[in-house]
This record gives C-alpha cells, sequence and structure tokens, in this order.
C-alpha cells in the first residue's frame, strides 16, 4: 500500500500531506472527518496526466484494489495482493509520450 501512496504522493503532495495528517489525527473517525481531503485527493490523481495513464493502461488491476479497498475499509492490508499487482502494471506503463507532455516546450 506503501508504494502505493508513493505515487500519488509524487504528484499530488499538497494534498496527500493534509489528508494524512487528517486521518493521523482522526484514528477512529477519519472516515467521516476526512472525506473532503480523500475527495482532493482523488480530484488531484484522477486529473494527473501520469496517474491517468497509469490508470488507463491498469483500469482491471486498479479496479480489483479499489474493490478491495471497499470491501476491506478495516483491514486495508488484506489488499496487499492486489497493490502489488497494480504496481506491477504501473511499472510496465510507457510514460515517454506523457512525460514530453509535462515539460515546457522550447519556444
Amino acid at each position: 500500500m506503501q508504494a502505493a501512496m508513493d505515487i500519488t504522493s509524487k504528484y499530488c503532495h499538497k494534498e496527500m500531506e493534509a489528508y494524512g495528517s487528517c486521518v493521523a489525527s482522526n484514528p477512529s473517525t477519519w472516515q467521516q472527518n476526512c472525506h473532503e481531503l480523500k475527495m482532493k485527493v482523488a480530484q488531484c490523481t484522477s486529473s494527473h496526466p501520469v496517474i491517468q495513464k497509469i490508470r488507463q493502461d491498469c483500469s482491471k488491476e486498479f479496479v480489483e484494489f479499489e474493490r478491495c479497498l471497499r470491501e476491506n475499509q478495516d483491514k486495508p492490508a488484506s489488499c496487499s495482493p492486489h497493490v502489488a499487482r497494480f504496481l506491477g502494471c504501473a511499472e510496465t506503463v510507457d510514460l515517454s509520450g506523457v512525460a514530453a507532455n509535462l515539460l515546457p516546450q522550447p519556444s
């Protein structure tokens, strides 16, 4: 799970910091108290081109991972195999075209 967070944190650092602080500060009520911050993380990750490309190319693995998290909210560690499959897929995604589009173009 940490590796998936690392990918998100790389591209949505500010949002992840706020969400992580909220979760840590509200151990028993984080699902209710941190919902808005969770939505901000989701919005950031869904709009970033690199993450969009990974989600597109690995949609099957991502959907299975999300389903596992929903079904196991109280024990997310049980989704480790799903994370491993998703990250394995993400490692194989060709980001060369996406990364080139993120760099400033010469004028």
